[in-house]
Formats: structure tokens, C-alpha cells, sequence
């Protein structure tokens, strides 16, 4: 596919970002965990969410669109209690591991990447009393069921993280998560718990307590909005000179973002629910005494997203001043950077 891109025209106007992707995506998992209807609202029409739909459709889940962005998904019974190669090939999919242990007391994962990219999960499983056998190309896993257990992530990983959380919602009565991730999309998987019949304390925190119950039931949510795209937007509009509103945002998710944003010289007006993107008619990194040399270093949430880093990048070398950039989580972010210097 070829994109053509015209430039140096100045972004104005409103803005209103598509719903979280990643959130999508465990929400879609857990409306497997009850036979009772789940309506998820804010779905972003996006490939991999379409390739977790229809996932979720093989499995056994009824989809009924009520517009272009809702559905309600129902699932009586799963078909089947085997993710196959195909399926894993996008590690969002090792979510519905949850549903199929909880209601078919079993599953298999089959794949093809180095076993240890989930040695978090199925240390997390382990913990949890799963029984997990390891066999050729592929996971075996046993449900079992729990008084009380505590959980610590050897990573704060967000697709562990969210196993672990609906498996407990439904599998155990009493149970602790610590050095837990607590994503945006890991809150709203929470929320959507709480609606179904979970109790669950510190939802935006490392330390989870989740209360489990016997059944889970009917919920009605909306999937929140995007964060990294509401970011990419507001940077976006700053590099061209524009101004722009940018509506359905929720405040608390980008705080630390506007932080480092204005360190970079961009600035972000917020309320609970708008953003406001002024004109920049240049962009001058921060000359406060300690922000020479400004750093941006990439974290776990709530840190400065590694998804945001090669967008930092960019305007970093639009704006008067020195900027250093780690990117301390992932190690191909950067390999771009050889091309800005083209």
C-alpha cells in the first residue's frame, strides 16, 4: 500500500478520538466469560479489533451491531477450547485463554514464537493453581479454582495482567495482583468486572484485589477513548501551526503526556473531557534551569508511553533547544532515527 502525503498545511478544527483498541480487545474476551449479553459501545473499527471479532465469532459469540460502533455480544456456549497458530499470531488473542478455561475447564494454545515471550503469563497461571503443560509448539492448561492466592508479574505485563484479572473475577474468591499493569484499557477492562458482578479494588494501580463470583452477568459499557491517538493528534496539530479541539478525552489518562509535552514546547489546554491545542507559532523546549537538556524516557504506564516516542522524536527536532530521548522498553523503536537525519 502507498500513502501520499502532502504536507505543510496547517491541522485545524475539532477532533474526537476513536475508542482504545487495546481496551476493545479485553473487553471483547471478557463478554466471553458469561452467557448473558454484553453490549460494548466506542469499538474502533480497527483490522485488529475486526481480527478479534471474528475470533470471538469462531469461538461461539453471537455479534449484534446496534450501529456502526456497538455491539452486543452474546455467548451461550464456546465452541471450542483450542487457539491455533493462526490465532496467536497476534498475542491479543492469548486473552481468550480466560473465557475458555472458565467455561470449558481447558485450553490449548498452539504457536510459533519462543515460549519464553509469555513466561509472565504462565508464571501468572502457575500461581493462580492452573495446571500449564508445556508440549511441542504448544500450552496445555487446566482450570482450577481458588480460596485465596497472590499474584507477583515478573513483568507488569498488560495481556498477563488482564488473564489474571478475569480469571479471577470467576475462578477464585479472593485474589491479590501485585507489580500489575494499569493501562488505561486494563481500567476499563475493570469497569466492565465491576458491571458483570466482580468486586475489584486499586483498578489504576499495581496492586489489584479482585473478589471473585460464582457467576457473572449483563453489563453495558463504553470502551474510552483512545490515548495515544488523542497524543498523536495534539502534536500533530502543534508541528503544523494549527489549532484544535480535541473532544471525548478523559483528562486523567493524559496528564503526564501534557507534562513532557511541555517540556518539548507544546502545550495542552485540558479539561475533564476537551483538549485545546493552541497555535504554536514555534516550538522552544523549556529553559527552566533544570529542564536544560530535557530528557524523555519512556516507562511502564503510568510513565511516558513508548508509544508516543518516535512522535516525541519528531517534534523534538522541530523545536529550539536540546532534547535527549530513552527509549527504555522496547529496542527497535528507534531505528527510524537514521532517516530524519537523511
Amino acid at each position: 500500500m502507498r500513502i501520499r502525503v502532502e504536507g505543510r498545511c496547517a491541522l485545524n478544527g475539532v477532533y474526537r478520538p476513536s475508542g482504545n483498541g487495546n481496551a476493545a480487545q479485553a473487553l471483547l474476551a471478557a463478554a466471553l466469560l458469561t452467557d448473558a449479553p454484553i453490549t460494548l459501545r466506542n469499538i474502533p473499527r480497527t483490522l485488529s479489533t475486526q481480527a478479534m471479532l471474528d475470533l470471538a465469532e469462531r469461538l461461539g459469540a453471537q455479534l449484534t451491531w446496534l450501529g456502526a460502533q456497538a455491539v452486543t455480544v452474546t455467548a451461550p456456549q464456546l465452541a471450542q477450547r483450542k487457539l491455533t497458530q493462526v490465532d496467536t499470531a497476534s498475542v491479543a488473542a492469548l486473552l481468550f485463554a480466560a473465557p475458555i478455561l472458565v467455561r470449558r475447564q481447558f485450553a490449548r494454545i498452539e504457536f510459533d514464537f519462543p515460549l519464553n515471550r509469555i513466561r509472565t503469563h504462565l508464571e501468572a497461571l502457575r500461581d493462580l493453581g492452573i495446571d500449564v503443560v508445556n508440549s511441542s509448539g504448544a500450552v496445555e492448561l487446566r482450570a482450577a479454582t481458588w480460596g485465596r492466592r497472590e499474584v507477583w508479574l515478573t513483568q507488569a505485563s498488560v495481556t498477563a495482567t488482564a488473564i489474571v484479572m478475569m480469571l479471577a473475577a470467576r475462578l477464585g474468591k479472593e485474589t491479590i495482583v501485585r507489580h500489575a499493569a494499569c493501562e488505561p484499557h486494563l481500567q476499563d477492562l475493570a469497569a466492565l468486572l465491576v458491571a458483570m458482578g466482580a468486586r475489584i479494588e486499586g483498578a489504576g494501580s499495581n496492586v489489584l484485589h479482585i473478589y471473585g463470583t460464582d457467576a457473572l452477568g449483563g453489563a453495558d459499557v463504553t470502551v474510552g477513548p483512545d490515548h495515544i491517538e488523542t497524543a498523536s493528534i495534539a502534536a500533530i496539530a502543534a508541528m503544523s501551526g494549527g489549532r484544535v479541539r480535541i473532544d471525548g478525552i478523559r483528562r486523567a489518562n493524559l496528564g503526564l503526556i501534557a507534562k513532557i509535552y511541555w517540556r518539548l514546547g507544546i502545550s495542552m489546554d485540558m479539561d475533564e473531557a476537551t483538549a485545546f491545542i493552541p497555535r504554536h507559532e514555534a516550538l522552544t523546549v523549556s529553559n527552566r534551569e533544570e529542564d536544560v537538556d530535557s530528557s524523555v524516557e519512556t516507562a511502564p504506564w503510568p510513565g511516558f508511553p513508548s508509544d508516543l516516542v518516535a512522535l516525541a522524536t519528531v517534534f523534538a527536532t522541530q523545536a529550539r533547544g536540546t532534547s535527549l530521548i530513552h527509549e527504555k522498553l522496547f529496542n527497535n523503536r528507534l531505528l527510524f532515527v537514521d532517516k530524519l537525519m537523511a
